[in-house]
């Protein structure tokens, strides 16, 4: 019997999640990628689990892993994003902020994704109409909320709009800490977080089309109703990038005034 798409994104991201989980704690080896980010023996095991979940029920579909790359042919135009230990480094020093993202593309269109937390088993999830999060097997609808003023910014590189735009001045911008309380999680976790009002919105800057760490958190916050744009008020893959995902529209352009400001301020 066929599973459908949304069932299995969310069996694939439990099982990253399940290995993830059960092996905190241990001593890791690193697997160094470029300066400043490396993988662990986690991040590759918990990739390999997910990949088997989706080859074994889609096997005509292309899989792109962080770290084992593309895989399948291109024929059917449907292609799986997984991401799987978004927060490698608080991971690796025994911290439990993570996230492993799992998302489905045909052409434009995100048609399934999920977000995992695997130490509070939490799975948020979307199937690209509504945005739901599932605790012990029970769906419940994700509502955004700006109440909370919470404002996670993404301090890890790359910085495509340094010096026009550097996310960590956000952090010293009057206007900014006047309205807002920053936050600072270094995963992906926080993006869902936006869909579920756990934070008013997520700010960072980065070239997003496609990406494996960002494509779950994007679908589910666009489901869920938030607004969702690039640093400029863009679409979120076109011109100079970045993203800013508010839980609502007065929120949203508040963040853009303010990085309007900082880019102001750096062309003088």
């Amino acid at each position: 019997m066929s599973i459908a798409d949304r069932d299995l994104v969310i069996i694939a991201a439990e099982a990253g999640a399940a290995e993830v989980r059960s092996r905190h704690g241990e001593a890791l080896t690193r697997f160094e990628k470029t300066a400043g980010d490396f993988a662990t023996a986690v991040d590759i095991d918990a990739e390999r689990v997910i990949l088997d979940v989706l080859r074994a029920a889609r096997p005509d579909d292309v899989m792109v892993g962080e770290e084992s790359g593309r895989s399948g042919s291109d024929g059917n135009g449907r292609v799986w994003l997984v991401d799987p230990l978004c927060g490698t480094l608080n991971y690796a020093v025994r911290g439990t902020l993570v996230s492993v993202n799992v998302a489905l593309r045909a052409g434009a269109e995100t048609l399934v994704a999920a977000s995992a937390d695997p130490f509070t088993e939490e799975i948020f999830w979307t199937d690209g109409a509504g945005a739901y999060v599932r605790r012990a097997g029970v769906d419940e609808p994700l509502t955004p909320s700006a109440e909370s003023g919470l404002v996670d910014v993404n301090l890890d590189p790359p910085f495509p709009n340094d010096p026009a735009f550097q996310a960590v001045r956000l952090l010293a911008d009057r206007g900014f800490v006047a309205r807002f309380r920053p936050r600072v999680v270094s995963t992906t976790l926080a993006v869902a977080w936006v869909a579920a009002g756990r934070r008013a919105a997520y700010v960072t800057d980065g070239q997003l089309r496609d990406s494996v760490h960002f494509a779950s958190g994007i679908a589910l916050c666009q489901a869920a109703g938030c607004v969702v744009t690039g640093i400029e008020g863009q679409p979120f893959h076109l011109g100079v990038g970045g993203l800013v995902v508010a839980a609502d529209e007065e929120t949203h352009a508040t963040l853009l005034g303010q990085i309007e400001n900082q880019r102001s301020a750096a062309a003088r």
